[in-house]
């Protein structure tokens, strides 16, 4: 079996540890074990050795496991297109414009003021950060920013600092033990089944290092301007999250507006653009109506 096979197979593995009953009633043998082992090694790859495919389904299982904390926001589908325009507006123009299956938007229907993206092109946003963006430019900051992060690979980086081949070892051998009995859930059963979840939430919620964050901010200033968004326009998005305060969201997961807005301000000038927000207002309303 080749590697990309394998990291099919490990990826529906993923999949299935969003139930650890359906693990609990598992096969007999080692097949779960294989299947971590499996994981373990195309988690170990070098970054470099990440193929585009393997990224996708990597990418994919992650999302699968945000959509296990968010529902999906399906009221406005004309909205949901309307993003996915936006970001092929500034992906076509990017550096990297095709990805395996591309890049996707989806809405998750919730209130808090935050984005993710993962390595293999997703992109989601929420239904809070959406209501609280007051342009097409400022909707457009937010997605490049993550935009950013999916082109700079950072996913990757924080995989490999994550060192999750410990982790995956301990969790083969309980999952050997799991694979070799039919019973109920146990008490070790939700260890196991806990363990993936905190590495998902790990992933998620602590996210990006400062520099990670930062690096995303000024990569994201090239993308707008590129495709001929103001980039004065993500500050506007760090103010609005500056100005909301608190403790959840963009504000728990990335560094602090104010640190964010000093930085994209060294940057912004090496990326004159004409401000042209007023002919896209129009669009912008109509969208969300």
């Amino acid at each position: 079996m080749n590697r990309f096979s394998k990291l099919i197979t490990l990826m529906a593995l993923f999949f299935i540890t969003v139930s650890v009953h359906a693990q609990s009633r598992g096969t007999k043998g080692g097949g779960v074990s294989d299947a971590l082992s499996q994981m373990e090694d195309a988690l170990a790859m070098p970054d470099d050795d990440l193929s585009p495919e393997e990224a996708y389904f990597l990418g994919r299982a992650v999302a699968a496991n945000i959509l296990t904390r968010y529902r999906l926001y399906t009221r406005k589908p004309a909205l949901t297109r309307y993003l996915n325009q936006i970001c092929f507006a500034i992906t076509v123009n990017s550096p990297m414009p095709d990805i395996y299956n591309g890049y996707h938007v989806a809405i998750l229907d919730s209130p808090d003021l935050n984005a993710f993206g993962t390595i293999g092109g997703h992109i989601f946003i929420c239904r809070g950060l959406l209501e609280a963006l007051t342009s097409e430019d400022a909707v457009a900051a937010v997605l490049a920013h993550e935009i950013a992060h999916i082109q700079l690979r950072h996913s990757a980086e924080l995989i490999k600092d994550m060192k999750f081949e410990q982790e995956f070892s301990s969790a083969a051998e309980r999952a050997a033990a799991i694979a070799n009995r039919d019973t109920k859930l146990s008490e070790r059963d939700k260890r196991f089944y806990n363990s993936v979840r905190e590495m998902v939430a790990t992933l998620f919620e602590n996210n990006y290092s400062r520099e990670q964050e930062f690096a995303a901010d000024t990569y994201s200033l090239k993308l707008l301007a590129t495709a001929g968004y103001s980039p004065a326009s993500l500050i506007n998005v760090l103010t609005l999250l500056q100005k909301t305060g608190g403790t959840g969201g963009y504000n728990s997961t990335h560094p602090l507006p104010a640190q964010r807005i000093n930085n994209v301000r060294r940057e912004i000038l090496r990326y004159p653009v004409r401000d042209t927000r007023t002919f896209r207002a129009s669009r912008f309303a109509e969208s969300f109506r």
